[in-house]
């Protein structure tokens, strides 16, 4: 239902961007630091309530970044200079503004856009230690191509989420994903779908390398989008390679719909 269609009070809409390093996730967690956690906090002594309940666009996990996270919750807005003054240094608010009524950041996105960034080269880049994977080894990055042109449209992404999990509908809808060459050794997955289920991006971007390195071939990994067992895809990459761009609440798309040319793997192995 449509956020004006549910006919509740004043909302507000916040565009975050935070550094996950030094986060235990997004998900309020008791005892733990939490991006959720710090937001709330800072909101509750603005608006002088004893607590504030944030919805968010997608929960992500500990050391994942974001630099459009949407969040939103009942009440007024605040200034968003004054709220980043009470929080830390790695989470920031970029706008804080009145959403129509009953805005609810999670339910009413229509698309979530990600990126998985890859440093491929032998040595180790100090500056990307927190927001790249590292990978020294073999990569054929056309084949990294081949398995994104195989993820759009409507699967079952069974083989890319835990098997203990909250999820009852495994199918969803990508709306676009390509290996984009950031420079000569960084190489960025850029996926938008409807939404996703836990860990699905960084178990794709595992299985995708060991597509990459030899280990699978690419019917495998296209026989896996038909709703098989966690067990037969590949690993999960670590979080810190992974970036939330941002949500979509009106149908428009966040990536572009198509690429302008085709991809130059220019000085990837």
């Amino acid at each position: 239902m449509a956020a004006a269609a549910r006919g509740a009070g004043p909302a507000t809409r916040l565009l975050i961007e935070y550094d996950g390093t030094g986060f235990h996730g997004w998900a309020r967690q008791p005892g733990l630091r939490t991006v959720q956690g710090e937001l709330e906090r800072a909101l509750a002594l603005l608006l002088r309530r004893p607590q504030v309940t944030l919805s968010v666009a997608g929960r992500t996990d500990a050391g994942v970044h974001a630099s459009g996270q949407v969040a939103s919750y009942a009440g007024e807005p605040v200034r968003a200079e004054a709220l980043n003054a009470l929080l830390p240094h790695d989470v920031a608010v970029l706008a804080c503004e009145a959403a129509p009524p009953g805005f609810d950041a999670r339910r009413d996105a229509t698309s979530r856009a990600y990126a998985y960034r890859i440093l491929a080269r032998p040595a180790r880049s100090p500056h990307l230690r927190h927001t790249a994977l590292h990978w020294p080894h073999r990569l054929d990055a056309g084949a990294l191509s081949d398995c994104a042109a195989l993820l759009e449209g409507v699967h079952d992404f069974t083989a890319f989420t835990p098997t203990d999990t909250e999820h009852v509908r495994f199918e969803r809808e990508v709306l676009s994903a390509e290996w984009v060459q950031v420079r000569a050794d960084l190489l960025e997955l850029q996926i938008e779908a409807d939404s996703f289920l836990r860990g699905m991006i960084r178990a794709l971007v595992g299985t995708m390398l060991q597509v990459a390195s030899g280990r699978r071939s690419l019917s495998q990994f296209h026989a896996l989008l038909a709703g098989r067992p966690r067990g037969e895809a590949g690993p999960t990459a670590p979080p810190h390679g992974l970036h939330l761009l941002g949500a979509s609440y009106d149908g428009s798309r966040i990536l572009p719909t198509k690429r302008t040319e085709a991809p130059n793997w220019t000085n990837v192995r």
